[in-house]
């Protein structure tokens, strides 16, 4: 069986989101974040008038780009790009500098004050070196997310995105985001 490098990308569903905010405190809880902060989100758009309204949720979180602006913006190295994809933050190594917030554009990081340092998501690398999947996605009971390994011709993700129509956010920042939403 031939090995290939790991690509780990996120498909979301946002027709199957139903707003419960399970993926926001599942995050929460796992990365130790506090409640004034968050590492994903649940944005709301509301559509039509009323009597006939309609309300349509979007998950939103760190779009791990293929060529990730923040990792270029970092002086200190401290945000850098895993081999397998994932963009994270060694915190040790962050100045809390901030250049990072500023060059996303997708407002996916945020300063912790209580500790100085940018976070944000990072699928949960923790859980992943581990073989597991996010919290986000582990926790969601309507399945809105699915989590995996883009350069696996028979996984899930691979799957979705041959078979459904989908985009990604801002393409035009010239990032290549990894989060995909289905349409």
């Amino acid at each position: 069986m031939a090995t290939h490098n790991k690509r780990y990308v996120m498909v979301i569903d946002s027709k199957k989101c139903i707003d419960c905010k399970a993926c926001v405190v599942a995050c929460r809880a796992e990365n130790r974040v506090p409640l004034r902060y968050s590492r994903n989100w649940i944005a709301e758009e509301h559509r039509g008038e009323w009597p006939k309204l309609l309300a349509a949720f979007e998950p939103g979180q760190c779009q791990q780009c293929e060529s990730p602006a923040c990792v270029r913006v970092c002086p200190t190295g401290a945000s850098y790009q895993r081999p397998d994809g994932i963009v994270a933050i060694n915190e040790s190594e962050c100045v809390g500098c901030r250049y990072c917030i500023i060059a996303c554009p997708y407002d996916a990081r945020f300063f912790r004050e209580d500790k100085g340092v940018v976070e944000k998501c990072d699928f949960c690398v923790q859980l992943v070196d581990r073989g597991e999947i996010p919290a986000c996605v582990k926790t969601c009971p309507s399945k809105v997310r699915v989590f995996g390994d883009l350069n696996d011709p028979d996984g899930p993700v691979r799957q979705l995105l041959e078979r459904r129509r989908h985009l990604t956010k801002k393409p035009e920042a010239g990032t290549s985001p990894q989060i995909y939403y289905l349409l």
